[in-house]
Formats: structure tokens, C-alpha cells, sequence
């Protein structure tokens, strides 16, 4: 079966951000997310699930710890378990990234208001 946007669970979080589910599994979550320009995402951890984002275009900024790492187009980073982070796009152009989150548990979300790199 083929997947893309159209076929996939979509749904807006944050300030209209857009979210497609391509592919979830007890193993693995793809997810394609587009976060209009000066949006960004709340400080969080993974107590089990580790995240790979991959940028298809714009730049995002990752806040990490005590650190600002940015990732263009054709770039990724690895974000791995019990760290802290959040993405932002403050860019005047719209961000669209895939998330790969490994493995797919979905409830593995922990809000933080802490900035340290692990909890």
C-alpha cells in the first residue's frame, strides 16, 4: 500500500502545527509535521523512545540542554531517551520535518519545564 499525507491520520497541535501519521507500530512512529514560521513545541522527554528528525525543508532549531543546534534541509538529528528538548522554527518560512520515534509508544511523552539534557 502506498502512504502518504492524503491517506494518513492527520491533526494540528500547538500553534497550527499539522501532524500525518505515516506509519505506527509497536516498533516504530513516522510522522511528517509542518510548524508555520515562529511556532515552536514545549520542553519534553521520552522516558523509553528515542526520535530521529530529519528537516525536508526549512531550518529548525533544536533547544537541547544548554544548547541551540540548528538543522536545515537534508540534515537530521538523533534525540536520544530521557533527554530534553523541543524544536522551534523562527524562520519566516514554514518548517517540514519527519519524526521517527523508535519504539512506537505513543503515551512515552513527559512535559518538562526543565532544560537539562537528562531527567
Amino acid at each position: 500500500m502506498i502512504i502518504s499525507k492524503q491517506n494518513s491520520t492527520h491533526y494540528q497541535w500547538g500553534n497550527h502545527c499539522d501532524a500525518w501519521t505515516l506509519l505506527q507500530s509497536e516498533n516504530v512512529i513516522i510522522k511528517e509535521e509542518k510548524m508555520p514560521p515562529n511556532t515552536e513545541e514545549q520542553f519534553h522527554y521520552h522516558n523509553e523512545t528515542a526520535q530521529f528528525f530529519y528537516v525536508l525543508d526549512g531550518k529548525a532549531s533544536f533547544y537541547i540542554a544548554n544548547d541551540i543546534i540548528y538543522v536545515s534541509k537534508n540534515e537530521g538529528i538523533n534525540i536520544p531517551v530521557k533527554v530534553v528538548h523541543k524544536i522551534s522554527n523562527e524562520t519566516s518560512a514554514d518548517l517540514r520535518f519527519l519524526v521517527i520515534s523508535f519504539p512506537g509508544n505513543s503515551d512515552d511523552r513527559v512535559n518538562s519545564d526543565k532544560k537539562q539534557s537528562k531527567v
